[in-house]
């Protein structure tokens, strides 16, 4: 029985041996690959952090030259440095233009109205900020846009979700009172005020326009908190 013992001992050290000799060939032959996935690991998370400073640097940067810009004294001054700044990407594009586009308003509103469907209708710009956009060029006095062409925008508006459907249901009753449409413009103005995504300080614009019509402000209206006044 020692014998077989010591057989068995002998097979098991000269099988561990053979394992060994095994894994130590394997590693001289394909270790540098375990090697390799180190050093990219170790590459990639470089990266990723050079890339997030670079981020970081470069939206400081256009943050500072957005400041600058609205620094500037005279509406001009802001519009032409705004126009200078190159924007890191589209949708920091559309935010420069927003703002250009506001001060071109005080000169020219028509100009701005135009500036502003032209940010509405270009590819690869964020929808908010082409709502946005929307929004403004058909509410601003004097854009030049015909009735017809702001309630055509507002009915696309109106198909979105959110506070930026309402405001264009707000503005198409606007529209609506300017073309003689008061009773639709009423009920209008009643729906958004029943809406549950109504804010307050929309709830309360409606309600005055329906109470100047001579209407009964809805309940909601009534239920809704007093504003805050500011230092309160």
């Amino acid at each position: 029985m020692s014998g077989v013992s010591n057989t068995d001992s002998f097979i098991d050290e000269v099988t561990e041996e053979v394992r060994r000799d095994r894994l130590f060939g394997l590693m001289r032959r394909y270790g540098w690959i375990a090697v390799l996935l180190v050093l990219l690991m170790i590459g990639a998370a470089a990266w990723n952090e050079w890339r997030k400073a670079q981020t970081q640097t470069t939206a400081q940067a256009f943050g500072d030259q957005i400041l600058g810009a609205l620094a500037q004294d005279e509406p001009g001054a802001r519009e032409t440095a705004l126009n200078d700044i190159t924007a890191p990407n589209p949708s920091a594009q559309a935010v420069v233009d927003l703002l250009a586009a506001t001060e071109t308003a005080q000169r020219d509103p028509q100009e701005a109205a135009s500036r502003l469907l032209e940010i509405a209708d270009r590819e690869g710009t964020d929808p908010i900020y082409r709502q946005i956009a929307t929004l403004r060029a058909v509410a601003m006095p004097g854009s030049g846009l015909d009735l017809e062409t702001r309630r055509t925008r507002l009915n696309g508006l109106a198909l979105t979700g959110g506070l930026t459907r309402l405001l264009a249901e707000e503005q198409l009753a606007m529209i609506e009172l300017e073309s003689g449409e008061r009773q639709a413009a009423v009920d209008r103005l009643t729906q958004i005020a029943n809406d549950a995504e109504v804010t307050a300080g929309l709830l309360r614009r409606v309600t005055q326009v329906i109470v100047a019509l001579g209407e009964e402000p809805p309940a909601e209206a009534l239920l809704a908190p007093p504003p805050v006044a500011l230092g309160e």
